[in-house]
């Protein structure tokens, strides 16, 4: 046993502390630590459409972290949700993704991102027009470059699409965060007439093709 001490208002006594509760202890500790380094959180960045949409789909995913809304692919510096409106920035509306890849792998991101969309619309989602709405990966690495290619190709040679796959892959720039009345917009606002109309058939039509 290990005896421990004081009391600042008796003074010190003599407390003792079982070797078995001691390794109880050191053995959450550990497990803990190996569980943290296990997980390799990385970062997956797409534009396919209205982000309320796609943050919708790949929130529900098992080993998917964190989803925020936000904007990149523009140039000018701190752009707000009116600037995107006029597809006047060069910005898209995307989403970035947290994910564990030791559970949720990059390619099977890009399996739902070919799903969750149709990558033969140029700048059009559905009834959403512009470029801020267009098909876009953002790779962070090279690795995610190759992978986002021949995941391309898989796709347009599957024959799901009878269309030319439009979507554009190029390198993630400064991502700016949408504004706090975006993020998990589904979520926070199921019953809005966007959600039951647009987002909720997607995500039963996916949830059956996942």
């Amino acid at each position: 046993d290990i005896v421990l001490n004081c009391n600042v208002n008796n003074g010190c006594k003599r407390t003792q502390i079982p070797f078995y509760l001691i390794w109880i202890i050191i053995g959450f500790i550990l497990a803990e630590t190996e569980k943290n380094i296990n997980q390799k959180i990385e970062q997956a960045t797409f534009g396919a459409g209205c982000f309320w949409c796609v943050e919708a789909v790949f929130e529900q995913l098992d080993g998917v972290v964190n989803v925020r809304s936000g904007y990149t692919g523009g140039s000018t510096e701190n752009p707000t949700y009116e600037d995107i409106c006029t597809g006047k920035t060069g910005y898209a509306e995307v989403i970035q993704i947290d994910y564990n890849s030791s559970l949720i792998s990059y390619k099977k991101l890009l399996d739902i991102f070919w799903k969750s969309h149709d990558p033969t619309t140029l700048n059009q989602q559905g009834a959403d027009i512009g470029t801020q709405y267009r098909s876009v990966i953002f790779h962070h690495n090279e690795e995610q470059r190759k992978i986002s290619q021949k995941s391309m190709q898989n796709a347009a040679e599957s024959g799901t699409f009878i269309k030319p796959i439009v979507t554009e892959i190029i390198p993630m720039g400064i991502f700016y965060q949408a504004e706090n009345y975006h993020q998990n917009y589904y979520r926070v606002n199921p019953n809005a007439p966007y959600c039951m109309v647009v987002i909720k058939p997607k995500l039963d039509k996916l949830t059956k093709n996942i």
